[in-house]
């Protein structure tokens, strides 16, 4: 676990102190050397969480038997229930706020009105806590 750790720590060194020389030489035909510098570094990180995952993970979890949490499926069930919520509650935000914004610039009178809009998305949010806070209750 360390040496992978110590890798990782030397590579974003090597990667950010040869990014500090190159920059501070101020030579504009540097940039393939740039380009290569990222490739390896890219390649070299991609390798380091693909052996992480590989080797380390599967040893460090653990599967807990069905007989000590029977309660299992209702942490996972508030657990979805919250997360998809809210990542609805922010699309929605997203495009009713983009929207709203455009409204007001051409009309600023109907400024209330898109506020309303915007809670309503907000809500959906609310909405999946209070799920996950009811079937939480139940187990």
């Amino acid at each position: 676990m360390y040496i992978i750790l110590f890798i990782a720590m030397s590579i974003s060194g090597l990667t950010v102190a040869s990014g500090f020389y190159l920059h501070l030489k101020k030579v504009r035909d540097n940039l393939p050397k740039i380009k290569k510098l990222v490739k390896v570094s890219m390649t070299a990180y991609v390798l380091l969480v693909a052996g992480f995952l590989f080797f380390l993970i599967p040893d460090m979890a653990r599967a807990q038997s069905s007989s000590d949490s029977p309660s299992g499926m209702g942490f996972l069930a508030a657990a979805l229930s919250t997360g998809l919520a809210t990542i609805g509650a922010g699309y929605a935000v997203g495009v009713v706020g983009s929207s709203a914004l455009g409204a007001v610039s051409e009309d600023p009178d109907i400024l209330g009105k898109t506020l309303i809009f915007v809670g309503l998305a907000e809500g959906i949010a609310i909405y999946g806590l209070i799920v996950s806070i009811m079937i939480l209750g139940r187990l």
